[in-house]
């Protein structure tokens, strides 16, 4: 178990009189969930008590990035929580104990935090997935109450700005005789409310639960101080450009939840279903395994299976980010969330919805957002030790001077504290950061690449190594003809009598043949057609004696091989006509068109490239040397494959990536620093084991996971110069007190704002 990546340690605890032997494990929840570890523990023969709960929770948009930090820590307060992880983007992963507390008390506790759920996906121990609806009137909101709403969201601000503009002309400009004293007062204090009563609030209602320190109060704080100290219009512009900076934040949220939530707005409502001869609408988490369901053509596809009728092309997109069409003909499997385009389609449901790769996804998308990176579990931490220091600091600012200064006035180093506070507020990293990291993942998606979480993002940066299975990362996985020579006979003669012998075949090899040749082969008759056990095919065509197999079979019907030919490694085919040595065909798994690209590219990004393989070795170095690989291995069962990783990994400085698609990497994908699947076409249990998944199968998108990776880390990093920098400045200039309240404003609204924009870079960049 303690091989699987995220667990730090895992021990036996020993039976006792009240219970039996347990195991005990040390784990990090942003790199494994309780569920996962349940699972691994119960595949190594562990039995599982129904003792911890897993639910991802969808939730309606959290206020803002401090307030997730906020709730988050409030959830993890609750008796019988193991973990909670809150995300911006609305999704809540939550880690309980059910011997302490059960799913309605969990839900019950995000509702007392003032979150409405509208979706809860439970994961229990036994692995049975239960997804849960809200009932609409209760939690949902119509599309006409959501323009409603988006029109409130504005009004307080538009309200308080027409006020602070009309006063501040009021003050400076018309100066009328009764705008003075209380009336001044009244006025600015009606222009605060709209603004400032929601952070207050917020602020007096977190105070209440023990969270002192949150940049709510500080605001509510420096604002009332202003109003204290007779700044009323600075006091109604710090609140009145927070909320401006909030609204701003809010909208870069959302758009970068679009390209995120757009996976999640594909999920099929209704699958029509063959029931007693005729097609019956049902919600496709009613179907069943082996159920025919038919897809009209503009529909999407609810629920894996294959097709059983004519074939169609489908739009790929939702899932793998192409937006060419692909097609599929019968026998083939369709994906969940794929679109018809083309004809009217039948489908045997393969997989039950909650198992398809649709759902999959979404889940994987879901909680993607709710495992964070190690810069931004810094930087919450960092702004949770911060603003109680920056709020003494200001009292400090305010009072100390009364020992030093002669003559010390209150109102001045009031004013200055007050700056200090406003100018010292942590939304510019709080917001841009947790922004930079929806941003990178949701490029990523748009690509059809999967990051299991922000985390992830941040190691793809420090990759050095890629280590590559063969079969169906590098190559198709299928066979092709590669090369076709002629020697006594010339092609054109003998390749259609081969292709008609190899046509009474179901080998695969004898498949890839008949494929190559195509109709050239359709007329052409076979008589008195023999097989000779593991040697090949003997028959007659147009009265000649034709032989197509191994070059065992050449050998004992007399025919000369050329040396040449034996001393070929590749998978070969000969072929003899009367007598004479015809030619040979080599066959061989085909290399994916963009394999060299892929290998190429990470040669550019000084990555160094690794291939490991069971296929036998002179194939692997065959492959190796077309694509320029640095070293390749072959004749590796998958035990030998962990070796391999473990030996790579002990090198110095090394950060490896594995790459793999079948079932037997997925104990390599959990050694390796990133492990990495083919999804596609990959096994289940590889895509469940990786931390990035890519959906389109080409190997070309590693390097592109790793250039998102690299351009979100540079983004967030240049967002955290950008606020302490203008802060540090700033602060020294408040405190010396040669800023103004003004200047405070932009260093805290003016500095997140553009932190903001530069995050949402990410998501208009070209990869």
């Amino acid at each position: 178990m303690q091989h699987h990546k995220g667990i730090e340690k895992a021990h036996v605890i020993t039976a006792d009189e009240n219970n039996g032997a347990r195991l005990c494990f040390h784990y990090d929840p942003n790199e494994i969930s309780l569920d996962q570890i349940q699972r691994y523990a119960r595949e190594a023969g562990v039995f599982i008590a129904r003792k911890y709960g897993h639910l991802v929770i969808e939730v309606e948009a959290i206020r803002e990035m401090m307030e997730a930090s906020v709730v988050e820590a409030q959830l993890r307060k609750v008796p019988g929580v193991v973990d909670a992880s809150v995300s911006a983007t609305g999704n809540i992963r939550m880690e309980f104990d059910h011997t302490a507390t059960n799913k309605q008390a969990v839900l019950a506790a995000i509702d007392k935090e003032g979150l409405k759920w509208k979706s809860v996906k439970q994961q229990e121990p036994a692995h049975e997935e239960t997804e849960v609806e809200t009932e609409e009137e209760e939690h949902d909101h119509s599309h006409a109450e959501g323009s409603s709403a988006a029109w409130k969201k504005y009004l307080p601000a538009i309200i308080s700005f027409i006020m602070l503009i009309a006063g501040i002309i009021a003050d400076s400009y018309i100066k009328p005789s009764f705008f003075a004293g209380w009336v001044r007062l009244a006025w600015y204090a009606i222009a605060y409310l709209p603004v400032g009563w929601p952070v207050a609030s917020k602020g007096i209602s977190l105070l209440v639960k023990g969270d002192v320190f949150t940049e709510f109060v500080l605001m509510t704080i420096a604002t009332l101080g202003a109003f204290y100290i007779g700044e009323y219009p600075e006091g109604v512009a710090v609140m009145l450009f927070y909320t401006v900076g909030e609204l701003f934040q809010d909208a870069a949220v959302t758009r970068a939840k679009r390209s995120i939530k757009a996976l999640l707005d594909i999920r099929p409502d209704t699958a029509m279903v063959l029931v007693d001869g005729a097609f019956k609408e049902m919600s496709p988490l009613d179907v069943k395994v082996e159920d025919t369901i038919q897809i009209k053509v503009g529909e999407r596809v609810p629920l894996d299976g294959v097709i059983i009728n004519d074939g169609s092309s489908f739009n790929t997109a939702a899932l793998t980010g192409e937006s060419k069409p692909s097609t599929f003909d019968k026998g083939e499997t369709v994906l969940a969330g794929m679109i018809n385009q083309e004809k009217v389609v039948e489908l045997k449901v393969t997989k039950l919805f909650n198992d398809s790769s649709l759902a999959r996804i979404l889940t994987m998308v879901q909680e993607a957002t709710t495992r964070k990176a190690k810069t931004e579990q810094f930087i919450r931490r960092f702004a949770r030790i911060y603003t109680p220091i920056v709020v003494f600091l200001a009292v400090g600012i305010a009072l100390l001077p009364y020992f030093f200064v002669n003559p010390y006035v209150f109102n001045d180093w009031l004013y200055r504290a007050l700056i200090f506070l406003v100018i010292s507020c942590p939304c510019a990293l709080v917001i841009s950061i947790p922004l930079g990291y929806f941003g990178g993942i949701g490029a990523a998606s748009r690509k059809g690449i999967l990051f299991k979480g922000s985390n992830y993002l941040d190691l793809m940066t420090k990759v050095n190594r890629v280590v590559m299975d063969k079969t169906g990362t590098l190559t198709k996985g299928v066979f092709r003809v590669q090369e076709i020579k002629s020697f006594d006979i010339p092609k054109e003669e003998w390749l259609p009598m081969a292709a008609a012998l190899e046509s009474k075949s179901t080998h695969p090899i004898a498949t890839a043949v008949v494929e190559y040749v195509g109709a050239a082969a359709d007329d052409v008759a076979v008589d008195d057609l023999e097989e000779i056990s593991g040697h090949g095919l003997k028959g007659r065509i147009s009265g000649k004696e034709v032989l197509a197999g191994n070059v065992k079979l050449m050998k004992k019907m007399n025919i000369p091989v050329p040396a040449e030919v034996e001393a070929i490694t590749d998978t070969i085919v000969v072929v003899g006509v009367d007598g004479k040595f015809a030619g040979y065909i080599t066959i061989a798994d085909e290399i994916k068109e963009d394999a060299k690209d892929a290998v190429d590219a990470l040669h550019t990004m000084n990555v160094k490239t690794t291939m490991l393989s069971g296929d036998k070795q002179s194939v692997v170095d065959k492959v190796a040397a077309a694509l320029k690989i640095d070293s390749a291995f072959g004749d590796l069962l998958p035990e030998n494959k962990v070796e391999k990783i473990e030996q790579i990994k002990k090198g110095p400085g090394a950060v490896v990536a594995f790459v793999g698609d079948g079932i037997n990497d997925a104990p390599v994908l959990a050694l390796s620093d990133v492990g990495i699947a083919m999804g596609g076409l990959g096994s289940d249990a590889a895509i469940e084991t990786a931390d990035v998944v890519i959906q389109t199968d080409q190997p070309s998108r590693i390097a592109t996971a790793m250039k998102i990776g690299r351009a979100t880390n540079r983004v967030v990093w240049q967002n955290i110069g950008l606020a302490f920098g203008v802060k540090a400045i700033v602060l020294v200039l408040g405190a010396g007190g040669l800023a103004t309240m003004w200047e405070a404003v932009f260093a805290d609204v003016g500095v997140a704002l553009l932190a903001i924009v530069n995050a949402i870079r990410i998501q208009r960049m070209k990869f």
